[in-house]
């Protein structure tokens, strides 16, 4: 039987600012380990520390643009783009551009603390 998920967990976000993470699926809302599908929605400025994951990340930005720095350079993501980042790479993800940006993250395995790697 599909089973509704009536509306997103709200989750803090890392960063220097503001921040909102809406997970529909994954390890807080619906206790998915394999997959988690939120929306992000970021503010111009906000900016995370960097990270090495465990898990693979696909990244569609549906409004504005984000920033991904990686060991590689640096990509600008806009509206109607999309990106993918590999387990183990580093990468750090900002909004710096006027507006911010809102974008759908999914996460495979499922988004963990424990398996972000932030940096310090």
């Amino acid at each position: 039987m599909p089973r509704l998920i009536s509306a997103p967990s709200v989750i803090k976000a890392a960063g220097n600012k503001e921040k909102r993470i809406e997970e529909y699926f994954g390890q807080v809302n619906s206790g998915d380990t394999q997959v988690s599908i939120a929306r992000m929605v970021s503010e111009a400025g906000w900016e995370e520390p960097g990270q090495r994951p465990e898990f693979a990340e696909y990244t569609v930005v549906l409004k504005g643009r984000i920033l991904i720095t990686s060991e590689e350079g640096v990509m600008e993501v806009s509206a109607g783009q999309a990106v993918f980042t590999s387990p183990g790479e580093w990468i750090r993800y900002s909004t710096p551009f006027e507006g911010g940006a809102e974008y759908i993250a999914v996460c495979l395995p499922a988004f963990s603390p424990s398996t972000v790697h932030r940096d310090e």
